[in-house]
């Protein structure tokens, strides 16, 4: 392996690897931050870079702020610089020149997230994100499009400096559930970001030696929506990587860890979930995981109606491309016909429309025109539902539905890789809220950076989102029908 750093090789070689400092918690590479140090005219050494800040969650009383830091012109051995474990804190305040309080994290860490709480709602706050006095600062695209971390008062040609956000106001009325909606689990992949189309793009594997990416996130995923008290879990589709029913079995065993199927958590099958070509086969994978029965459902949780949909292409429908049987169509007509009125969020693994995507969109990558529109229009009667929430782009993205004005579709990102993690969908009493959340834990967050590089390094900008609100926002809705719920639900 060549180097393009100048310290000495032996040196480098007697350095741990990343992954073990990482786990460690120990500063990486001290013998390079001190030569650094002592050779600052050096070509190529810099002492730490702060990178790929982003502005990940906004509440209307907190804000979770994450950024990476590492060592330039090292080389972890697939041309990136290798991590430097150390502390990190935001400094902020409600003036751009008045940064006076403090948030720091607990120990050091190569990725580093600050969470800033008992912020005031719609407040206009700006900090400064930093590891060892270094300003962490976005990618040029994301600082560009406001992707990741609001506005600079510097202007938009700036990637230093002061950032800002503005914290929302909260939904109207009392609280009275929290549901985590995920989706693309992929249990059994052992590559990230190959895309049909693009055969450069050939993905990113985990490293040897680590246990299997889609495992972690899974796992960080449940305990994270627990402490962040999501009562219910949805989990839309793709659930396993090939229908393989060991790792549907596996998915299953790790949900279990959430609670108990059909109360604690609901789940609906995406295209991934086949053991085989025919319908046959792909009914009977799923159903060793989770259980028969149709692929579609209506579920109560205390006055607020769940339905999940059977998206997945029979045979005979086109390839991966999502859709629905007429029966399955008639019995979700005639559900909202029923009860119009009635709160409903509406859950199934292809969206309703792609709009806005860095990449091409292809007509398998959302639910069939026609099957679309029949859904479509049964929401401009039914003035209760308010939610649809689909997977399958691997992104996240708000759209409200022309139509159906009331509704939002919200695509959430994939459980598996970069950002990873689900959105918090907080049920007030008159209206609701959705927030994103990184899955927690140091081979998650480990994970989530290496698979930044999908896609030629474009993934941050596909994935995360490509505004704020894409996974933040707040609506007024009446959901006064709804109970409150307790740690789980009866």
């Amino acid at each position: 392996m060549r180097c393009c750093f100048s310290a000495p090789r032996a040196a480098l070689a007697a350095l741990p690897t990343p992954y073990d400092v990482l786990r460690s918690g120990t500063l990486l590479v001290p013998a390079l931050l001190r030569a650094a140090h002592s050779r600052p005219g050096r070509a190529g050494f810099r002492q730490l870079a702060a990178v790929h800040l982003e502005l990940v969650t906004l509440t209307e009383d907190s804000a979770i702020i994450t950024w990476h830091t590492r060592i330039p012109g090292t080389d972890d051995g697939f041309g990136h610089p290798l991590p430097a474990v150390t502390e990190g804190e935001v400094v902020y305040g409600t003036h751009p020149a008045r940064l006076n309080r403090v948030a720091a994290e607990d120990r050091p860490t190569a990725h580093h997230q600050v969470e800033l709480t008992g912020l005031e709602p719609g407040q206009t706050y700006y900090y400064r994100a930093r590891s060892r006095g270094v300003t962490a600062v976005p990618t040029p695209l994301q600082h560009v499009r406001g992707n990741a971390v609001g506005t600079s008062r510097h202007g938009l040609g700036s990637l230093t400096g002061t950032y800002s956000f503005t914290t929302p106001q909260p939904p109207p009325g009392r609280h009275l559930l929290s549901i985590a909606l995920c989706n693309d689990l992929h249990l059994g992949e052992t590559t990230a970001g190959r895309m049909a189309g693009f055969p450069l793009l050939r993905g990113v594997s985990q490293a040897a030696g680590l246990a299997a990416y889609p495992e972690i996130m899974t796992r960080a995923l449940v305990e994270e929506a627990k402490r962040r008290g999501a009562d219910v879990l949805l989990a839309a589709g793709d659930i396993s990587a090939g229908g393989s029913p060991r790792d549907l079995a596996g998915a299953r065993r790790i949900l279990d860890g959430f609670g108990t199927l059909g109360r604690d958590y609901l789940v609906v099958r995406g295209n991934h979930d086949r053991a085989g070509s025919s319908a046959d086969t792909f009914h009977e994978g799923f159903r060793e995981g989770f259980g028969d029965g149709p692929g579609y459902f209506a579920h109560d949780l205390g006055g607020l109606r769940i339905i999940g949909l059977d998206t997945y292409a029979k045979a005979g429908n086109g390839g991966d491309a999502g859709g629905l049987g007429e029966e399955q169509l008639s019995w979700f007509r005639a559900r909202l016909r029923a009860e119009p009125d009635r709160p409903t969020v509406v859950f199934g693994h292809h969206p309703l429309t792609v709009r806005d995507s860095v990449f091409p969109v292809t007509r398998g990558q959302q639910l069939d025109r026609r099957q679309a529109r029949a859904i479509v229009d049964a929401y401009a009667s039914a003035p209760g539902v308010f939610l649809h929430h689909a997977g399958h782009t691997h992104r996240n993205k708000r759209t409200v539905l022309v139509r159906a004005p009331h509704v939002v579709q919200q695509e959430v990102t994939a459980a598996k890789d970069y950002p990873g993690g689900f959105l918090l969908l907080r049920v007030y009493s008159g209206g609701y809220a959705l927030n994103h959340y990184k899955a927690g834990g140091v081979e998650a967050r480990e994970w989530g950076e290496r698979s930044r590089r999908v896609a030629g390094g474009l993934w941050p900008h596909h994935a995360l989102g490509r505004s704020a609100t894409d996974r933040n926002s707040v609506r007024a809705h009446d959901l006064s029908g709804v109970g409150s719920l307790g740690v789980s639900v009866a």
